[in-house]
């Protein structure tokens, strides 16, 4: 799914996966303190970024699609904040190293290999005490119609995360069903897995 998929899938006016934030990243801010860094992977139209710097964080959006991105500026130009919006493939990035405070990954999926790699390259770009606040949808999520990717490699156990982060200090790893109201395209029931946790 490249830049031109999403650049279509974001055309529209509407915000498709809605202007409020995801519940997982609400209920992890408590983590999180004002006037941190934090990098938002996959950041789409924005709704995350926006949320964060609106709570007083130094935000930047990396995604590859620009249309995403306007959507993005426009949205926090309506909240009234600011966030830096950066364009590319997470694959080919030269991500950061030790550089944020926090990253804020939702529903970002992967074959299994460069998922590896692009979990390696978050927990680089994560200083010392460093947070991640993570969600991804589990294999169950097949059997539901409320987004997310319909090929089983591109979903995941707690015990890949568990895997992928081993060098973190995991607060909070769970598999669970849940009920998605993130605009018209993450709308019902789901299956995911959310992780929260530090580096040492």
């Amino acid at each position: 799914m490249d830049s031109d998929f999403w650049d279509s899938r974001f055309s529209s006016e509407d915000y498709i996966y809605g202007l409020e934030p995801n519940a997982h990243l609400v209920s992890a801010a408590r983590y999180l303190k004002p006037g941190s860094r934090i990098l938002v992977p996959g950041d789409g139209e924005g709704r995350n970024g926006v949320w964060l710097a609106g709570r007083g964080m130094d935000v930047l959006s990396v995604d590859g699609s620009p249309a995403g991105l306007a959507k993005a500026r426009k949205l926090a130009q309506s909240r009234g904040v600011t966030i830096a919006t950066q364009q590319a493939d997470l694959l080919n990035w030269q991500w950061p190293i030790a550089a944020f405070d926090a990253v804020v990954s939702i529903f970002l999926h992967f074959v299994p290999d460069d998922r590896k790699k692009i979990h390696a390259a978050m927990v680089s770009a994560l200083r010392s005490g460093g947070i991640l606040i993570f969600e991804v949808f589990a294999p169950e999520q097949l059997a539901f119609s409320s987004g997310g990717p319909k090929d089983l490699a591109l979903l995941c156990r707690a015990d890949d995360l568990r895997a992928d982060f081993a060098s973190l200090e995991i607060l909070a790893l769970d598999e669970a069903e849940v009920v998605l109201d993130e605009g018209s395209f993450h709308q019902g029931k789901a299956a995911v897995v959310r992780m929260v946790a530090r580096k040492p």
